[in-house]
């Protein structure tokens, strides 16, 4: 079992670095978002999965963690994205703003 887990614990701290280094490469705040959020998410649950395997008396405190984790990770994100939105923050490439097209239409 301490192989299985070990296995887990690597893969989640693989996605986690992995995540980290998109935070640094990516060349604009919404990918720098969809980079920390979406690979640290997928690494930090693996390594709690891993954890889970070590020591199943800590399941259901770990369970805890990670819906905590999946509940609040997406919504961070989606706020800083939306205040970066109303700052007017540029895309690296162009994008099509489809939020501001629909106020455009509802007015």
């Amino acid at each position: 079992m301490a192989i299985v887990a070990q296995v887990f614990m690597g893969i989640g701290v693989f996605f986690v670095v992995l995540g980290a280094l998109g935070v640094l490469r990516m060349p604009d705040v919404y990918n720098r978002l969809q980079a920390g959020t979406k690979a640290t998410t997928l690494g930090f649950l693996s390594v709690l999965l891993g954890v889970a395997v070590l020591h199943p008396l800590w399941i259901p405190k770990l369970s805890i963690i990670g819906l905590f984790l999946l509940l609040t990770a997406p919504i961070s994100s989606h706020n800083l994205a939306r205040a970066a939105h109303r700052l007017k923050v540029p895309c690296f490439i162009a994008c099509v703003d489809q939020l501001a097209e629909s106020r455009r239409e509802d007015s």
